[in-house]
Protein backbone atom coordinates (compact mmCIF):
# COMPACT_ATOMS: atom_id res chain seq x y z
CA UNK A 1 0.00 0.00 0.00
CA UNK A 2 1.46 3.33 -0.96
CA UNK A 3 0.62 6.79 0.36
CA UNK A 4 -0.17 9.98 -1.56
CA UNK A 5 -0.44 13.48 -0.09
CA UNK A 6 -2.63 15.88 -2.05
CA UNK A 7 -2.85 19.67 -1.83
CA UNK A 8 -5.84 21.02 0.11
CA UNK A 9 -7.93 21.96 -2.92
CA UNK A 10 -7.65 18.43 -4.38
CA UNK A 11 -8.42 16.83 -0.98
CA UNK A 12 -11.57 18.95 -0.84
CA UNK A 13 -12.56 17.94 -4.38
CA UNK A 14 -11.95 14.25 -3.62
CA UNK A 15 -13.65 14.58 -0.21
CA UNK A 16 -10.74 13.05 1.69
CA UNK A 17 -8.81 14.12 4.75
CA UNK A 18 -5.12 13.49 5.17
CA UNK A 19 -3.24 11.02 3.01
CA UNK A 20 -4.72 8.74 0.38
CA UNK A 21 -3.72 5.06 0.43
CA UNK A 22 -3.52 3.29 -2.92
CA UNK A 23 -2.74 -0.12 -4.34
CA UNK A 24 -0.61 0.31 -7.46
CA UNK A 25 -0.29 -2.54 -9.94
CA UNK A 26 3.02 -3.21 -11.67
CA UNK A 27 6.04 -0.91 -11.50
CA UNK A 28 5.42 2.08 -9.22
CA UNK A 29 5.86 5.14 -11.43
CA UNK A 30 4.20 8.56 -11.27
CA UNK A 31 1.94 7.49 -14.16
CA UNK A 32 0.87 4.32 -12.31
CA UNK A 33 0.19 6.34 -9.15
CA UNK A 34 -1.89 8.91 -11.04
CA UNK A 35 -3.78 6.13 -12.86
CA UNK A 36 -4.63 4.47 -9.53
CA UNK A 37 -5.53 7.81 -7.94
CA UNK A 38 -7.88 8.75 -10.79
CA UNK A 39 -9.44 5.27 -10.78
CA UNK A 40 -10.19 5.58 -7.05
CA UNK A 41 -11.20 9.25 -7.21
CA UNK A 42 -12.68 9.92 -10.69
CA UNK A 43 -13.46 13.52 -9.75
CA UNK A 44 -9.69 14.19 -9.90
CA UNK A 45 -9.41 13.28 -13.60
CA UNK A 46 -8.09 16.28 -15.49
CA UNK A 47 -7.05 18.17 -12.36
CA UNK A 48 -3.52 16.78 -11.99
CA UNK A 49 -2.69 16.05 -15.61
CA UNK A 50 -4.07 17.31 -18.89
CA UNK A 51 -6.77 15.15 -20.51
CA UNK A 52 -5.28 15.30 -24.00
CA UNK A 53 -1.53 15.10 -23.38
CA UNK A 54 -1.48 13.27 -20.03
CA UNK A 55 1.21 15.70 -18.85
CA UNK A 56 1.39 17.31 -15.40
CA UNK A 57 -0.66 20.49 -15.15
CA UNK A 58 1.19 23.74 -14.51
CA UNK A 59 1.45 24.77 -10.86
CA UNK A 60 1.47 21.20 -9.58
CA UNK A 61 4.72 19.54 -8.55
CA UNK A 62 5.60 15.92 -7.71
CA UNK A 63 7.99 15.04 -4.87
CA UNK A 64 9.31 11.73 -3.53
CA UNK A 65 11.88 11.28 -0.74
CA UNK A 66 12.68 15.00 -0.78
CA UNK A 67 13.38 15.08 -4.53
CA UNK A 68 11.47 17.15 -7.07
CA UNK A 69 10.30 14.73 -9.78
CA UNK A 70 8.14 17.25 -11.60
CA UNK A 71 10.26 17.33 -14.75
CA UNK A 72 11.12 13.63 -14.80
CA UNK A 73 9.35 11.21 -17.12
CA UNK A 74 6.08 9.83 -15.79
CA UNK A 75 7.60 6.39 -16.43
CA UNK A 76 10.52 6.93 -14.01
CA UNK A 77 10.36 4.33 -11.21
CA UNK A 78 9.69 5.87 -7.81
CA UNK A 79 12.06 5.20 -4.90
CA UNK A 80 11.54 1.95 -2.99
CA UNK A 81 10.56 3.90 0.16
CA UNK A 82 7.61 5.40 -1.74
CA UNK A 83 6.64 2.13 -3.42
CA UNK A 84 6.46 0.36 -0.05
CA UNK A 85 4.59 3.18 1.72
CA UNK A 86 7.44 4.14 4.05
CA UNK A 87 7.44 7.61 2.43
CA UNK A 88 4.56 9.41 0.74
CA UNK A 89 4.36 10.57 -2.87
CA UNK A 90 3.58 14.28 -2.67
CA UNK A 91 1.55 16.30 -5.13
CA UNK A 92 2.15 19.91 -4.20
CA UNK A 93 0.51 23.07 -5.44
CA UNK A 94 3.11 25.57 -6.66
CA UNK A 95 2.73 29.33 -6.31
CA UNK A 96 3.80 31.90 -8.87
CA UNK A 97 3.83 35.64 -8.85
CA UNK A 98 5.74 38.39 -7.26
Amino acid sequence: MMRVKLPAHLRTLARVEGEVNLEVEGPVTPRAVLDALEASYPMLRGTIRDYASGQRRPYLRFFACGEDLSHESLETPLPEAVATGAEAFLIVGAIAGG
